[in-house]
């Protein structure tokens, strides 16, 4: 769970909606809608519906400024792209589900959809601000504004979404782009684009490999050794990096990449980041 004033920089889509997380706006929805296991990432286990225990009655976490070393680092790592706050204030017009229980299991129930039209919004507004993708631009701009307008809608609106159709149609525009920047940035390269799309790397020794304009959508790479890294003009999207070793890695460049993932990975003042992302306080002030 963020907190607002620890999110520098607070990206808003073209319709002025905030992209980050608005805690002081949210009914807390992330800590109660959504389910975790109990592991290294969670200390306890939680279904949907049920308030995590750490929620306090204001919707602000009585261990925010703990929760890694109370065991609770998965949720340093989440970023509802502000879905939680267009929930709470917008979707439901500022009733919590405190106040009308019976509002509660739909708010629940729309909290998720609206959480993968938000995460759409994010990645089509960085496209959109990518120079490499000015023929896209025109395309991009219609489905950001069809993305904005869906997540205007009222409640049983959005439950009846096809979202998978929706997102389809929004990746297609990703990939587009995705390969206008690898094509760019790679293009004095010979060999083709590394494609490790959807590739099982827990725990893969990368230090220092080259994987520029590498295509790691949906890769899983869970304690990952990428020291030293290149990894910039990379495509990250749906890329698991808990745990993953970034330190000295160039990730300058990189897209799709997202304040979350970068928070449940590891690096160091090395570490080289794209200018909208933010260096996490966990991180070593040492180089490895």
């Amino acid at each position: 769970m963020f907190e607002n004033d620890d999110e520098p920089n607070c990206r808003r889509d073209r319709s002025g909606g905030s992209l980050r997380p608005d805690c002081r706006h949210c009914f807390g929805l992330c800590c109660v809608a959504l389910s975790f296991a109990a592991s290294a990432d969670f200390a306890i286990e939680k279904k949907s519906g049920k308030p995590c225990p750490n929620l306090q009655t204001d919707f602000r976490c009585s261990i925010h400024k703990d929760l890694r070393h109370k065991g609770f680092k998965g949720c340093t790592a989440f970023d509802c792209f502000g879905a939680g706050q267009q929930v709470s204030q917008i979707t439901f017009k500022g009733i919590d589900w405190h106040d009308n229980q019976k509002t509660a299991g739909r708010m629940f129930d729309v909290f998720p959809v609206m959480l993968q039209l938000h995460e759409m919004l994010r990645y089509l507004t960085e496209a959109l601000a990518l120079k490499t993708s000015l023929p896209l631009h025109g395309e991009l701009r219609l489905a950001l504004d069809e993305t904005q307008q869906l997540a205007q809608l009222n409640p049983d609106s959005l439950l009846k979404l096809d979202v998978p159709a929706h997102r389809s149609k929004i990746n297609t525009l990703l990939l587009e782009t995705s390969e206008r920047v690898w094509a760019k940035s790679c293009r004095q390269l010979k060999n083709k684009r590394i494609n490790r799309r959807g590739a099982d790397l827990i725990g893969a020794q990368l230090r220092g490999a080259d994987l520029k304009g590498a295509d790691l959508r949906g890769a899983c790479l869970i304690a990952a050794d990428l020291r030293g890294a290149d990894l910039r003009a990379a495509d990250f999207i749906g890329a698991d990096l808990r745990d993953a070793d970034l330190s000295g890695a160039d990730l300058s460049g990189s897209i799709f990449l997202t304040q979350a993932q970068i928070n449940s990975a590891e690096g160091d003042v090395h570490t080289e980041l794209p200018h909208r992302l933010a260096r996490p306080q966990h991180w070593s002030v040492l180089g490895k």
